[in-house]
């Protein structure tokens, strides 16, 4: 069984259901979902008047937003990180060790090719 989300057309059809009196398991068996969903999404969304697929809805997107992880990088930090790249390494060959460094302004990655385009990962400011 796969897993989704109530959308607001099964939420407002739990309503109406839930308003002729019907049990979570009735409810379920109509809208062919688990009753356990049935049960937690009353038990989640009912305050004192009655459920209400409007406001379910509204506190359903709400909850979705609040989980949602924050960016990693903020404009900020990659504007510092790209500023301390470019002064601390150099886009010419280093004689020591023959190698190229470059900076790839997609993911501010650093990437380090030898002589024969192989990928170093040791590559040091010099």
């Amino acid at each position: 069984m796969s897993y989704a989300h109530l959308s607001i057309i099964v939420r407002s059809k739990l309503e109406i259901l839930h308003q002729q009196g019907k049990s979570a398991r009735a409810i379920a068996r109509d809208l062919g979902r688990h009753h356990a969903t049935i049960s937690r999404e009353l038990r989640r969304n009912e305050t004192q008047h009655s459920y209400r697929a409007e406001r379910s809805q509204e506190s359903y997107v709400q909850r979705r937003k609040s989980c949602i992880p924050s960016r990693k990088w903020s404009l900020e930090q990659s504007t510092l990180i790209e500023e301390k790249l470019r002064a601390t390494w150099s886009p010419e060959p280093s004689p020591s060790r023959g190698t190229v460094c470059c900076l790839l302004q997609n993911d501010l990655s650093l990437a380090v090719f030898g002589p024969f385009g192989e990928r170093h990962t040791d590559c040091a400011a010099s």
